[in-house]
């Protein structure tokens, strides 16, 4: 159950995106400054990081094997992750985004066919684990439950720029998250791992940050201290232990599958949070509703997972 709790402690963490990207919105922040500088932040917390477990060098050495997949893999798995998700927050409150995230459980379940596994000397296609797949359904139930009342007051408008651009993000975060992990194949620690992708996502982060420059001006000191405190919460914090919990379960889809789906509970702390911080006002019963399902779901994934008894699988190239 290690790694269950871990994606648990995860979602707390990464939870505060969605607050605080919200909170930078609301008081005039641009999404683009939002994106860019939690990854620029990142660096010296992580390079410290790995510099004091003397891991710089290898991470540099896997790195240099396969330049363009870490540049390419990086790009989707934090480019196209987190920048949607800072764009999307300009248009819906982030109770919205944090629901809307969580489709990322259903996501992460159908990529399993864009990868080979193997299987004692045979190599085959991965399959979709489908009893993880109905159980993410459950959860993804208890979502809407919990979004619904709030759903329905939100212009069509609203609902294509704050929710397409989160289903791109739910993809593309498993997706680089699940290449890496195959490219790396269990060299990297979770710390060396974040920190190289971060780094080969900066060239995007560099020049997003000049097109803010030009076109919305330099940002504000709040905004960059609330994008640093969604720096080392989210972007160092959650990622390494959501990193470290994928990495426990690499082998197996359905334990991949049961860790990824923790972060639903993303939409209670980002919930509780929009409570305390932004004066959202208490859920409905039928939200309330939601939530209970929601955690029922994640418990019984989480059991049956534990308990799946089959073959490990290692992922190698497409």
């Amino acid at each position: 159950m290690r790694p269950i709790v871990l994606g648990v402690l995860a979602a707390l963490f990464f939870a505060v995106t969605f607050v605080v990207n919200r909170a930078m919105d609301l008081a005039g922040g641009s999404w683009i400054w939002s994106a860019s500088l939690r990854y620029i932040f990142m660096v010296p917390f992580l390079v410290i990081i790995v510099l004091t477990r003397k891991n710089l060098k290898q991470l540099f050495s896997v790195m240099k094997e396969h330049p363009r997949s870490w540049l390419v893999w990086s790009f989707i798995g934090f480019g196209l992750f987190y920048a949607p998700l800072c764009f999307a927050a300009a248009y819906s409150p982030g109770w919205l985004i944090a629901g809307t995230w969580q489709i990322t459980i259903i996501s992460g379940s159908l990529l399993a066919p864009l990868f080979w596994v193997t299987l004692g000397n045979k190599k085959v296609k991965g399959k979709i684990p489908l009893k993880g797949l109905m159980l993410s359904m459950i959860i993804l139930i208890g979502i809407i439950l919990m979004q619904i009342e709030h759903a329905q007051s939100i212009p069509l408008a609203t609902v294509l720029l704050g929710i397409l651009p989160v289903i791109i993000a739910s993809f593309a975060y498993p997706l680089g998250n699940r290449k890496m992990m195959e490219i790396c194949d269990g060299r990297l620690d979770a710390y060396q791992r974040v920190l190289g992708m971060t780094l080969a996502s900066l060239p995007l982060w560099f020049l997003l940050s000049i097109y803010g420059l030009f076109t919305v001006g330099a940002p504000t000191l709040q905004q960059g201290i609330q994008s640093l405190i969604v720096a080392i919460s989210s972007g160092v914090i959650a990622t390494v232990l959501f990193f470290m919990a994928t990495d426990m379960v690499r082998g197996n889809m359905q334990k991949l599958a049961a860790v990824e789906a923790t972060q639903s509970i993303e939409v209670l702390f980002a919930l509780v949070g929009e409570i305390i911080i932004l004066s959202l006002p208490i859920p409905t019963p039928l939200s309330w509703l939601g939530i209970l399902v929601v955690i029922i779901g994640m418990v019984i994934h989480s059991y049956v997972s534990s308990i799946e008894k089959g073959p490990a699988t290692t992922t190698i190239n497409a």
